[in-house]
């Protein structure tokens, strides 16, 4: 039996008349000679069951970073590679449903000196979904608003972390709670994300908003430019000492906290006089106000477009003709500059060159506005019962430390307490990783690595160990491989 037809053999069974039933997943699709699955992913070549995509290997580079050129199927007859710089990943490896059944690959190898072994396969990840972390300071949606693709809810927006906003999409919920067109679109919305691609959003009572992993949102149909410096307050904090002398008073404008300098203990400390201009809002602690306006798409993430409008009354008995007042963003993007006249209203003019340079330097300390997109899912059953027999005995190795989870290759974060429930970055892992069953699931790759003794006291599959060379060579043209991602740690370091 070939190599194709001995792993084939995994995942279908012969029907007659050529038919292949493919059990690689729930649907179970009968596939006819020369017909793929419905996912796409398998096929019925010749009476053989085969991956539509060749399994992936990872290749450092021999020199530094030097890059390895990509190269896959009958083009490569195996010579080249080292097997000591190859890691055999998920990506194109197949699953191991039903749940009885070793994970496809299970790999040995030495390294350091120690006696290895990298199990490797794709998840259906039911319980899935992806965190999507947008930085701007611009007002997407209320808290826990539906966030919608083509109509259906695919995800909430959830709380805002410093300088971003943050949705939450995908989950069993939207998955296989809702309907079959809801599970569907958020399937297709976390395999677009998931492979970088743009996905437009609606946000219930908010704002339209193109999220793209490793580009900039673009909110309403404009691209964003920066992340905000900090919120009002920061600015003010970081920013004081360079208006010392520039200004009397400066108000930075934050849906968050907003601040004002000289009440602030920064302009305290400077020993700047009060200036007696009240902001609008719940006041905090000195020189920092909470609800100065509504969010929205304007200043500081407000809906404020005149920010004179927040000045809520000047004290004639404080506050003095000539006074020189700025008012700003947190990103510098908005910015006015004023002085009292006579009856004590601020009166637009020229800002002086010092006072544009501090402005124009909060726009310099902020970072570029990107899309970040993180995969989120929990291994469970077929995943462990890939790996061991007792499964319970590899969640306890992988929280403890001692088995390495990675997801084509790329390192994870993995949530304490318990199960294996991990978070890894999506730009980290290489194109394609992610596929789908139409249960609906998305298909993802999952790495274990740890010492062959382990393996063997957790009651690991010893009898399917092949060794990376042999496996390798086996592969031949169902390979393909890349360079190893520069960022990412190697696996098999200590």
């Amino acid at each position: 039996m070939t190599f194709r037809a001995a792993r084939s053999a995994k995942f279908g069974a012969s029907e007659g008349d050529g038919i292949i039933r493919c059990d690689a997943c729930p649907v179970l699709c009968r596939i006819r000679p020369g017909r793929a699955g419905a996912c796409s992913r398998y096929a019925n070549q010749d009476g053989v069951l085969v991956r539509t995509d060749p399994a992936l290997a990872l290749v450092q580079a021999i020199e530094g970073n030097r890059p390895l050129v990509a190269f896959a199927q009958a083009e490569w007859d195996g010579a080249m590679l080292d097997p000591s710089r190859a890691f055999v990943t998920g990506v194109g490896a197949g699953t191991t449903y039903p749940d009885y059944k070793p994970a496809p690959f299970i790999v040995g190898a030495v390294h350091d000196g120690v006696d290895t072994v990298t199990v490797v396969t794709e998840g259906m990840f039911s319980y899935c979904g992806v965190k999507v972390k947008i930085d701007t300071d611009r007002h997407l949606g209320p808290e826990a608003a539906p966030v919608r693709v083509k109509g259906e809810q695919v995800g909430h927006v959830t709380t805002a972390e410093y300088g971003s906003q943050m949705l939450s999409i995908g989950g069993v919920r939207h998955l296989t709670g809702g309907s079959k067109k809801e599970g569907v679109i958020t399937c297709d919305t976390l395999l677009q994300l998931c492979g970088a691609g743009a996905v437009e959003m609606t946000i219930d009572g908010g704002h339209t908003v193109i999220v793209q992993a490793g580009a900039a949102p673009i909110v309403d149909g404009a691209p964003e430019r920066r992340m905000r410096v900090g919120c009002g307050s920061a600015t003010v904090g970081i920013f004081a000492q360079q208006w010392l002398h520039e200004v009397d008073e400066v108000i930075v404008v934050d849906d968050h906290i907003t601040g004002v300098l000289s009440e602030h203990q920064a302009g305290k400390v400077l020993n700047m006089p009060a200036a007696g201009i009240r902001v609008r809002g719940r006041r905090s602690t000195p020189g920092r106000y909470f609800q100065v306006a509504q969010p929205g798409l304007g200043w500081g993430g407000t809906d404020i477009t005149d920010p004179l409008a927040i000045i809520e009354k000047i004290d004639p008995k404080t506050a003095w003709p000539g006074l020189r007042l700025l008012l700003t963003s947190t990103t510098g993007e908005d910015s006015l500059y004023c002085v009292l006249d006579e009856s004590l209203s601020p009166v637009p003019a020229e800002m002086p060159d010092a006072v544009r340079a501090v402005v124009d330097r909060i726009g310099e300390n902020c970072e570029p506005s990107l899309c970040s997109v993180t995969f989120v899912a929990g291994a469970g059953g077929s995943l462990r019962a890939g790996v061991t027999q007792n499964p319970v005995l590899l969640t306890q190795s992988v929280a403890r430390g001692e088995t390495k989870v990675t997801m084509g290759g790329a390192p994870v974060y993995l949530w304490p307490g318990g199960g294996i429930t991990v978070m890894v970055d999506v730009l980290r892992m290489p194109k394609g990783s992610f596929g789908h069953v139409p249960t609906p699931a998305i298909v993802a790759p999952i790495e274990f690595t740890l010492p062959r003794a382990l393996f063997e006291r957790m009651g690991g599959h010893g009898q399917e160990i092949v060794a990376v060379e042999d496996l390798l060579e086996e592969l031949g043209e169902d390979l393909r491989v890349e360079t190893w991602h520069p960022g990412n740690p190697w696996p098999y370091a200590r």
